[in-house]
């Protein structure tokens, strides 16, 4: 590889870096949560807020934003044309391996019952949606 042909492959690394930091990065934990935009939920949406916060806030964060145990959901990974509604079920009920982040597997969270993973996926689609996922 001649060195033109370096650079130029060295530039379209740091330039895909750099759309990765802009655009497709995790938030951090801890990262201020004030930036979220959180909607008038419908009533299944606030039935939904209420399971979250019981059950899954511990590890994808307050409003969805994520921790150092869990991803946010406040990302295009978990927009519907890539991790559909069916998804949510089935990691609550089965676990899940880990993917696309640096966290560890999911385990199953069989005290949440069916009814109530979908309220939460209700949540989290209203949040999505006003955050504009």
């Amino acid at each position: 590889m001649n060195i033109k042909m370096s650079a130029v492959v060295v530039l379209l690394i740091a330039v895909a870096l750099a759309a990765w930091n802009m655009f497709l990065a995790p938030r951090n934990a801890g990262e201020e949560t004030s930036s979220i935009i959180i909607p008038e939920f419908t009533q299944v949406a606030q039935s939904g807020q209420i399971a979250f916060e019981e059950n899954c806030a511990a590890c994808h964060g307050i409003n969805a934003s994520g921790t150092d145990n869990g991803p946010t959901f406040l990302h295009v990974y978990y927009k519907t044309g890539h991790h559909g509604d069916a998804a949510f079920l089935s990691a609550a009920n089965n676990g899940v391996r880990q993917h696309h982040w640096r966290f560890s597997d999911m385990p199953p969270v069989p005290s949440v019952t069916d009814d109530e993973l979908r309220w939460i996926t209700k949540y989290i689609r209203e949040l999505q949606a006003a955050n504009g996922f």
